[in-house]
């Protein structure tokens, strides 16, 4: 018979190995899915090199590459709704329930994809079908970050919350080195034209496999007591009129995530393109340089996690918000002109470490902020919002700065949001001593 472990104050399911056995497989199923969600997402970036002649008429590269850019984008433009509809699903029917169904549409989207004809096939059904299922794995990756940030908010111990929320980033990272593995992996097996023709479809087979057996880890996984604990099952009038007494914790999640997001997407995803048509290191150098710089940043994730668990959430976004403003224009001005591929990696790798006193902690803090009945939607919505609008959009805003001849901007445009960020971390509450996820679960105690 499972029990609650009083001694934790989030209710941690006590299994048969043991509290810390029974944590540990829960941080390790609710992580999985997050792994095969960003695999599939960025999967589509990397070989959309490949596949964009098969979905679009013949032509210019060009003109084919950016309307595969453009669908990728689409992701972004959904990913609100996403969250919106997978936050209001979590908070009524459970965060195993809600992970078990992102993975699904995500596992779903990407066998899609692998399937779909070729434009020379079935026409202009191809990229109508493409948008199709990018709009499904935007809804579904809109879904994921709040499912897996207040899944494992809840699971984990108020004492290690940092460190295995920690686990969210670990695995995204974990998913975008994946797809460049697999990239690396075919790149060096099949030729251009077999890649080209039929082995951009690989995969997404992969995706589809991953994600199954991810519905199967998750789909046993225990629901958190935070959950099953809560009295009542908001209806949605309730549940936007509760959201609407919280405007200062929707603001501080807004505020986080716009520089965050920023910052993460310009240190992770553009950094590799910047490299190339700003620095001018090949793409070999540069996917070398970002493929050990990500290793690095996935490694600090953990670490960063534990250290806010002995000093707090708090300190730690503000020495973000501090070292992102001190750091960004500084980086970026000597990324211009580096021609080291050492320093480079070393440069990119510190800023890296910086960001990750932001990304190990973001998931878990907004979590606490918010009671058990809005908790997914009130850290899903703001989030995605953020990342639409300011971090998703990061790098058109850079090319299209450097195209005017402005490029310097952009390093000004990054620091202005790192700003909105340090104002933020200094005005927000410290979870630390004031956790929603504890109060409710001392209450739920009480009633019990």
């Amino acid at each position: 018979m499972s029990t609650v472990d009083d001694t934790a104050p989030t209710g941690v399911i006590k299994s048969a190995e043991g509290v810390k056995g029974g944590r540990l497989k829960a941080v390790i199923g609710g992580s999985i899915g997050n792994l095969i969600e960003w695999y599939d997402w960025y999967v589509y970036s990397a070989f959309s090199l490949y596949f964009a002649a098969v979905f679009f008429p013949a032509g210019d590269q060009t003109a084919q590459l950016l309307n595969a850019a453009a669908i990728f984008s689409v992701g972004f433009i959904v990913r609100p709704v996403g969250s919106w509809l997978m936050g209001v699903y979590a908070d009524r029917h459970g965060r195993r329930n809600a992970l078990v169904v992102a993975m699904a549409m995500m596992g779903g989207s990407s066998l899609m994809i692998a399937l779909i004809p070729s434009y020379e096939t079935i026409g202009l059904a191809a990229p109508i079908l493409l948008v199709v299922a990018r709009i499904a794995q935007g809804l579904s990756v809109g879904g994921e970050y709040a499912a897996v940030a207040t899944y494992l908010s809840e699971i984990a111990g108020q004492k290690r919350r940092g460190f295995y929320g920690s686990f969210q980033y670990v695995t995204l990272i974990a998913g975008q080195l994946t797809a460049l593995l697999v990239l690396v992996v075919l790149q060096f097996t099949l030729s251009p034209e077999e890649l080209a023709t039929w082995g951009w479809r690989i995969p997404f087979v992969i995706g589809a496999l991953g994600a199954l057996a991810a519905f199967w880890i998750q789909s046993s996984l225990e629901e958190t007591d935070s959950f099953k604990n809560m009295k009542k099952r908001e209806s949605a009038a309730d549940t936007w009129a509760l959201m609407r007494k919280h405007p200062k914790e929707l603001l501080f999640v807004l505020g986080m995530t716009m520089g965050g997001a920023l910052g993460f997407y310009v240190f992770s995803n553009y950094m590799q393109k910047f490299l190339v048509n700003t620095s001018g290191f090949t793409r070999d150098e540069s996917s070398l340089i970002m493929a050990l710089a990500m290793i690095v940043f996935m490694i600090m994730q953990p670490i960063m996690g534990w250290i806010s668990d002995q000093i707090g959430r708090k300190p730690m976004f503000v020495f973000y918000g501090i070292g992102a403003v001190l750091m960004t224009f500084p980086v970026m001005n000597y990324l211009q002109t580096a021609t080291s591929a050492t320093m480079a990696f070393l440069v990119i790798s510190g800023a890296l470490v910086v960001q990750s006193t932001y990304t190990s902690i973001s998931g878990q803090y907004k979590a606490e902020l918010f009671p058990t009945a809005i908790r997914a939607l009130g850290v899903g919505l703001p989030y995605a919002l953020g990342v639409a609008f300011v971090g998703g959009t990061a790098e058109v805003v850079a090319l299209k700065l450097k195209q005017l001849g402005n490029e310097q901007l952009f390093y000004w445009y990054v620091t202005f949001f790192m700003v909105i960020v340090l104002i933020t971390a200094i005005f927000m509450p410290d979870t630390r001593k004031n956790s929603k996820i504890v109060e409710d679960h001392e209450e739920g105690k009480r009633g019990a």
